[in-house]
């Protein structure tokens, strides 16, 4: 079955960095574009950024510049590499496909303190 199992949270200060990893499970990692989502209490669910299967990337303008999306096909990890952090960047963040067609794992806090 399909599995997503994020990591990498924490408390950080304003300016501070974290570094996300989701281990994927159960899907042909290498021909999916993957996605980081977060989802701040009572707000939608948002795209982050995502990488294509080839390399493409694309971030949310709110991110551009401080985070960084990767991946390791050999090992079925996406990353995301977070600087700069924000008291808004405050969410649960998850790794989906970029189409959000497989189920959700339970995702990883981030809280960035002012």
């Amino acid at each position: 079955q399909v599995q997503f199992v994020e990591s990498g949270g924490g408390l950080v200060q304003a300016g501070g960095s974290l570094r996300l990893s989701c281990a994927a499970s159960g899907i042909i990692f290498s021909i999916n574009d993957m996605g980081w989502f977060r989802q701040a209490p009572g707000q939608r669910r948002e795209s982050v950024a995502h990488i294509t299967s080839g390399g493409t990337i694309t971030y949310a303008d709110s991110v551009k510049g401080r985070f960084t999306i990767s991946r390791d096909n050999a090992k079925n990890v996406v990353y995301l590499q977070m600087n700069s952090l924000k008291p808004e960047d405050t969410a649960v963040y998850y790794c989906n496909s970029r189409y959000r067609v497989y189920p959700w794992g339970q995702g990883t806090q981030v809280t960035v303190s002012s």
